[in-house]
């Protein structure tokens, strides 16, 4: 071995190191127990597919892949928000700074902190949110302590984190677009909205689809909200309203069905990796590389 291939092989020791132990070793040792039954107490049995088809007719486990969809869809809807907003600030002379450091502070705040103050918005006996609207004449409703609400309000919140580190992406790919195209466009007698429609979202597209996956992934996993917002104040709303990453941590780390909590983990990994998979392929008829 030379002297070069050693120094590389000591240069990437410490990556390799942290991915071995921090993602390789967890995922082998999660499928593999997967298929046993792992008491709390006592030595793993093997167990073959029984945790897997027990998951299959599991209806809490569906329940919970539904709230996940759910609440994936409804943060979605957030990308086009920020298209428009990161539009906006571009268009902004002065202060383009200040505003995206502004929608960036919930992306570096702690989603306990987060979720602590989105519990008192939402409170339905003194929040914020229903003080403002019986300024309207509105009534309000427990928003987080009622199943049919509860997911739309997680959204909500996850819609605002997220629109931080998606303004600097799609911030970036805005700045990429020529500005020559603007102007012969605006020659043609373009205005800002078939401008905007025509040339800014397509030659965006890279950066939203960029974004978009980023999301999915993210929305799949939503647990801390869940779990600050609604398993501290110990409401009724936590059974209809699991998504499937806190079921996961139900199953493996409160009743302590670590087999099963592991077999909840694989399928939303193929889950994720299938989803993922279909973006790509999607993305061939909406994305354009110009």
């Amino acid at each position: 071995m030379t002297s070069s291939a050693r120094w590389a092989l000591l240069f990437v020791a410490p990556a390799t190191v942290g991915l071995v132990a921090l993602y390789l070793w967890p995922f082998l040792s999660t499928f593999v127990k997967s298929f046993q039954d792992v008491p709390a107490f006592g030595p793993a049995t093997y167990t073959g597919l029984d945790n897997y088809v027990e998951l299959a007719g599991d209806g809490e486990v569906w329940q919970a892949f539904g709230n996940s969809a759910l609440y994936t869809v409804l943060v979605l809807l957030g990308i086009p928000l920020a298209v428009v907003l990161a539009a906006l600030i571009e268009q902004v002379s002065r202060g383009r700074t200040v505003y995206r450091v502004l929608f960036f502070l919930p992306v570096v705040t702690l989603p306990v902190a987060v979720g602590m103050v989105w519990r008192f918005i939402y409170n339905g006996d003194f929040g914020l949110l229903n003080h403002v609207l019986s300024w309207f004449g509105i009534d309000g409703h427990y928003w987080v302590a009622d199943a049919r609400f509860t997911i739309y309000a997680f959204a909500a919140v996850g819609i605002w984190m997220g629109l931080g580190i998606n303004l600097i992406i799609l911030g970036a790919g805005l700045q990429a677009i020529p500005k020559a195209v603007y102007e012969a466009s605006a020659l043609d007698g373009a205005g800002r909205v078939r401008q905007f429609f025509h040339i800014t979202v397509p030659l965006l597209s890279p950066s939203i689809f960029f974004v978009t996956i980023l999301t999915v992934i993210a929305a799949l996993q939503m647990f801390d909200l869940i779990f600050i917002m609604l398993r501290s104040v110990n409401n009724t709303a936590l059974a209809d309203s699991k998504t499937i990453v806190y079921l996961f941590y139900e199953k493996a780390f409160v009743q302590f069905q670590q087999g099963y909590g592991a077999a909840i983990a694989i399928v939303l990994l193929i889950v994720i990796m299938i989803a993922t998979a279909l973006q790509f392929r999607l993305q061939r008829s909406w994305v354009f590389y110009g």
